[in-house]
């Protein structure tokens, strides 16, 4: 064997040489000169190969290998219906440096201000006040929407106006009210004074530049993680376990299902059509908020809201949009009398014509709607400096 062809099988069969004798030219001379000019053809191509195989070779500068994370649904959700955006697989360092953005109130123009300052698991992942409190202990306009479960969902806030999960995740930042900078390069030079987290964004992206599109990134992979399966109800309803909810409960779920018309709305394994409607609230007392329409500009969604999941209900009281009803037995009594007449009330919402009882079951099955997949949502005990 010739040795240009014995070093030619040490690569993969991609990498060799193509033509390694392609270049030479018999024209007569002697023998040493052919095989002169054949060296030299063979010495080229074999530099020119080497150099192509280091460059396929050669990693990613700066970047460290991920840990894919595995999602852990609980029983009750349905695992073929999570968004995940494929620029946005779930890693666990990256649901880390998320965590951490999501706890940290540095991310607020004074450093009073967090994503989870709003949004507590004692509270069904809720603030538990009518309306959020922002930067200066200013009010907002709404509640608190719970963010669980939101790896089922695509439009965010009570008026969808953030397409992505990764777009809500840094809203809040730029709003005067909320985390109050104003605009995202004032926070991003912020951020980048920080150098613990420009060492975990090298890590996690790649690069120590700290982009607002990156740190939208981790935090709804952190967010996604944020989970409420298994049920009391899911394990009756879907489990068969007789004895896991009452039987007025389980009369509540009928209720639910039939003469309430809960799940004209609320339905599917989460609780929600991830649809739009208006109730009526505000209409009474002239404290009307457009909603919707404030996104689209189509009539038809003046005043409607977004359909909030009912899993960990019985924890994310106030209730609706503007938080009005502090209890669940209120809400109840609203929709029973039909919520409020206007003329883009929703068709489906109509008076239901419940009995005392009735609603006392109804409200009975609410309560077992608070699950688990959501207890491993820790704040950090320090963050990057």
């Amino acid at each position: 064997m010739k040795p240009a062809a014995l070093k030619a099988e040490l690569l993969p069969s991609t990498q060799r040489p193509k033509a390694v004798f392609g270049g030479c030219l018999l024209l007569g001379k002697s023998l040493l000169g052919v095989l002169a000019i054949c060296a030299v053809t063979v010495l080229s191509s074999w530099i020119a190969t080497l150099a192509e195989a280091a460059t396929e070779e050669k990693p990613a500068a700066n970047a460290e290998s991920a840990t894919e994370y595995k999602l852990k649904i609980p029983f009750g959700l349905e695992e073929t219906a999570v968004v995940i955006p494929a620029d946005n697989p779930l890693t666990n360092e990256k649901i880390e440096l998320g965590r951490l953005l999501f706890f940290d109130k540095r991310l607020s123009q004074d450093n009073t201000i967090a994503c989870a300052s709003c949004h507590l698991a004692k509270f069904g992942f809720t603030d538990g006040k009518q309306v959020s409190t922002g930067i200066r202990g200013q009010k907002g306009g709404r509640s608190a929407p719970a963010s669980i479960n939101r790896v089922f969902s695509n439009a965010q806030f009570w008026d969808g106006r953030a397409a992505t999960l990764e777009a809500q995740s840094v809203g809040p930042f730029t709003n005067p009210i909320e985390h109050g900078f104003p605009n995202y390069d004032v926070m991003m030079a912020k951020m980048m004074k920080i150098p613990g987290y420009r060492k975990l964004f090298m890590k996690v992206f790649g690069d120590d530049k700290i982009t607002v599109d990156n740190v939208g990134r981790a935090i709804a992979s952190f967010q996604r993680t944020v989970l409420s399966g298994n049920s009391p109800a899911d394990r009756f309803d879907q489990g068969g376990e007789a004895g896991a909810i009452s039987a007025e409960a389980q009369h509540g779920l009928l209720l639910f299902r039939e003469k309430a018309r809960c799940t004209k709305c609320h339905s599917g394994f989460n609780f929600t059509d991830e649809k739009f409607h208006n109730l009526g609230l505000g209409w009474d007392d002239n404290k009307v908020d457009l909603g919707r329409y404030m996104v689209t500009k189509n009539a038809e969604d003046i005043g409607a809201f977004k359909t909030p999941t009912l899993r960990q209900v019985a924890r994310s009281a106030p209730y609706t949009h503007d938080g009005r009803f502090k209890t669940l037995e209120e809400v109840v009594n609203f929709y029973n009398q039909g919520g409020v007449k206007n003329p883009h009330q929703d068709p489906l919402i109509i008076p239901l014509e419940l009995t005392d009882e009735e609603k006392r079951d109804l409200v009975q099955f609410l309560h077992t709607l608070n699950g688990e997949g959501w207890q491993h949502v820790k704040a950090p005990k320090s963050f990057p400096q």
